[in-house]
């Protein structure tokens, strides 16, 4: 079937692809040839989370509120996918000539109020990182503001963040050193497949049935199901493991931004604890970070999953409370995820697939800070 799509959504896709090729190209320029495949990964990243509109947030407010638990199964599926890949990458990869780290880091006061704080920002800015990309890059103006809030909130945790790490913590975990990657997968699968059976019976009860399953539309203009955007973001997190030899991630880019921003003006951030480890980082092209440059894939891959779909027209106008909520999400996300070691992708799937026990920390101190979050929506009239 031919995809027809209109004339000023067809210039909207030229330009977009032609900056995602020019950043791409900036990228080999500057890091050589895995950084310029990283982009790409961030751009197929973009339209899968367009496509299936494939969202944390909505999908942890939805089982409060409306007992629909289908966008959680599919995050699962998303991450025994990917740990079924990536568990054997690093417990054996480096064996085999190629060696793949996880995110495996301590777990303690600071990063469970800073995972608190990012649930509660994320109801209140409409997404999480990978989702607030996605939405700006999709021609949400809402969402281009909570993205610089959370710019903001994630450089001004890094003024204090050797401060928080004064706080008590657990020491880090891996399930694939503890109980090897089989073992490790099958405790992930067992604790996901139990979570699973929760949300089904929560809906049962609640709606008597299961919601019929998302219909898949055309695989280049969309929509797509939330499960098939579940397989495509498991191979954006495989392709990461393999080309980039880590987890997925997306805040830490966000501190960098704030930081160059803070550094050009005279704010002397090199100074901060945080950059003085990473100087170089805040004085090279942001086309070094992988991070950052897989970000500008995520938004600019958005940018043509809406324009394929006949979607992308942004609007300018927003009531005062819709600017209000926007600028508290982001600046609450930013600094919650520099507390907690990222956010949804970089924590919680970071660390879950990574067998990091604070992956699941992150789970039920985020998911209680949503929970808070969702709340604080109904209250203040927003759905």
């Amino acid at each position: 079937m031919a995809v027809t799509i209109p004339k000023s959504q067809t210039t909207v896709v030229v330009v977009a692809a032609g900056m995602l090729a020019l950043i791409a190209t900036g990228a080999y320029a500057e890091a050589g040839l895995r950084q310029a495949v990283a982009v790409l990964i961030g751009g197929v990243a973009g339209l899968s989370l367009y496509h299936a509109s494939f969202g944390f947030t909505a999908a942890w407010r939805r089982i409060v509120t409306e007992r629909r638990g289908a966008g959680l199964r599919a995050q699962f599926v998303l991450i025994l996918l990917t740990s079924a890949i990536s568990f054997p990458l690093i417990a054996w990869g480096a064996q085999f000539g190629w060696p793949t780290g996880g995110f495996v880091f301590p777990f303690g006061v600071a990063a469970a109020l800073g995972a608190f704080m990012f649930g509660v920002g994320m109801q209140l800015g409409g997404g999480c990182g990978s989702g607030t990309l996605f939405t700006a890059g999709g021609g949400s103006t809402r969402m281009m503001i909570t993205l610089a809030a959370f710019v903001l909130g994630s450089v001004l945790a890094t003024a204090h963040l050797h401060l928080w790490g004064q706080l008590p913590k657990l020491p880090a975990v891996s399930l694939i050193r503890e109980f090897g990657p089989h073992g490790a997968f099958l405790l992930t699968a067992l604790v996901l497949g139990a979570f699973a059976l929760a949300t089904i019976r929560i809906e049962r009860n609640a709606h008597g049935e299961l919601a019929a399953p998302g219909s898949t539309g055309s695989f280049v203009t969309g929509p797509w199901s939330p499960m098939l955007g579940a397989v495509m973001l498991a191979l954006v997190g495989i392709a990461t493991f393999i080309v980039v030899g880590r987890p997925w991630g997306i805040t830490s880019a966000f501190a960098l931004w704030g930081g160059k921003i803070f550094h050009a003006v005279g704010i002397p951030v090199d100074t901060w604890p945080y950059w003085t480890w990473q100087r170089g980082a805040l004085e090279n092209s942001v086309l070094r970070d992988t991070t950052s440059v897989m970000d500008f894939g995520v938004i600019l891959g958005a940018m043509i999953a809406a324009a394929l779909a006949g979607r992308f027209a942004p609007l300018w106008r927003l009531s005062r409370r819709d600017l209000l909520t926007a600028i508290a999400g982001g600046l609450l996300m930013g600094y919650g995820a520099r507390l907690a070691y990222g956010c949804n992708i970089g924590a919680y799937l970071g660390g879950l697939v990574s067998g990091s026990l604070h992956g699941w920390l992150w789970l039920l101190f985020g998911f209680a800070g949503s929970l808070f979050g969702t709340r604080l929506r109904l209250r203040l009239g927003m759905g």
